[in-house]
């Protein structure tokens, strides 16, 4: 029985490693998705640049649209693109919605690479103004949406679902497209912008353009989507050491948790090994013998460790799609393999203590143990 709680202890901490470390890879995954599926070369906001890529509040003064426009020859720009956001939360995952007020002039595709109407109809210059929108296939499937389906932003604004659109998994498959000057009368903002989708004359150049555009606008913030993606992928490096911290701690129980086990079975086994020494063994013998147990033991936890931790990555799976429409979580062979290898070292540490104990018993003091 202290042998089976000990390799579920193992499995317990090698589990909770596997699901820890599994976010990071998935979180990073989401993040590399969406940026690739963002077709401007760089994103303007009010205020300094930050990591975020989904700035959902309106403070973007409205005249920047027409001063950025107005110097797009100088500064290299080919076009500018205003957008809202917009998060409506509910009491369920159903309920919870990101709405993105665009021109209907702006073809979508500019904005998102491979975006293709799934069923009905995109919109159109005609649509502006108009109470329609086009949701993405994830969040009409996560909130039983389809063609015809109505939004009540409030009690003045419906939008009538027109279209059910995709992009390959990225952004535009998780939030609804609205017409800019719709969402803008349901959210009483008609002065401001979230940000801007600014694309280059020439992409090459987007790192650039987005310094000129800071130096002819300080109070600007212009960053490009590869500086986007070095800036999340900074944060989730600081995140990924938080999460392998708390793993290591849990490991680090369990391999206690191992040690006392061998020890245990050391005190308990004294004159079984006296035994064993007696009729020719070496004391190499048993110090093999007790580090493969230990060796063994672990290995077992974290077979059962890497089971449990695939269930876990499935839950945390479908818990986020239902909130947010996404996988956040993937189990790699690489972190299979991390997880093994962490638990044979852990066996192999654990036990030397114990194996070193039972390889050092005198013969005769071992034969004479109760």
């Amino acid at each position: 029985m202290r042998t089976f709680l000990t390799a579920l202890g193992i499995a317990v901490a090698v589990a909770g490693a596997v699901i820890f470390l599994s976010l990071g890879e998935g979180i990073r995954r989401v993040f590399s998705d969406q940026l690739a599926n963002l077709g401007p070369d760089i994103q303007v906001t009010f205020g300094p640049a930050s990591a975020s890529f989904f700035p959902t509040s309106p403070d973007l003064p409205a005249h920047y649209l027409t001063d950025l426009q107005a110097a797009a020859e100088e500064l290299g720009i080919r076009s500018v693109v205003p957008a809202l956001l917009y998060v409506r939360g509910g009491l369920s995952p159903s309920q919870s919605f990101i709405f993105e007020g665009l021109p209907t002039s702006v073809e979508l595709g500019d904005l998102f690479h491979g975006a293709n109407a799934v069923s009905g109809r995109l919109l159109t210059p005609a649509d502006e103004g108009a109470g329609v929108a086009i949701i993405g296939s994830s969040a009409a499937e996560r909130g039983r949406l389809g063609l015809g389906s109505v939004l009540r932003l409030n009690p003045n604004v419906s939008l009538e679902v027109v279209g059910v659109v995709s992009a390959g998994g990225g952004l535009l498959d998780n939030i609804i497209v609205a017409p800019l000057t719709t969402l803008q009368r349901a959210v009483g903002v008609t002065d401001r912008y979230s940000l801007l989708a600014v694309a280059s004359a020439q992409p090459e150049r987007a790192t650039e353009v987005a310094a000129a555009i800071q130096q002819r606008f300080p109070e600007l913030g212009a960053q490009t989507s590869s500086e986007l993606f070095t800036q999340v992928n900074t944060s989730l490096k600081v995140s990924d050491m938080i999460r392998l911290g708390i793993s290591a701690i849990a490991l680090i129980v369990g391999a206690i948790a191992v040690a006392n086990t061998m020890m245990m079975s050391v005190f308990e086994r004294t004159r079984e090994f006296g035994v064993i020494r007696a009729v020719g063994a070496r004391p190499r013998f048993l110090f093999g013998l007790v580090l493969a147990e230990s060796s063994l033991l672990s290995l077992a936890g974290a077979a059962v460790g890497v089971v449990l931790g695939r269930i876990g990555v499935y839950v945390v799976n479908r818990v986020a799609y239902d909130y947010v429409g996404l996988h956040v979580a993937l189990l790699t062979p690489r972190l299979v393999g991390f997880a093994v290898l962490v638990a044979l070292g852990m066996g192999l540490l654990s036990g030397l203590l114990p194996a070193a104990r039972a390889s050092r018993l005198p013969v005769a003091v071992a034969l004479a143990r109760e």
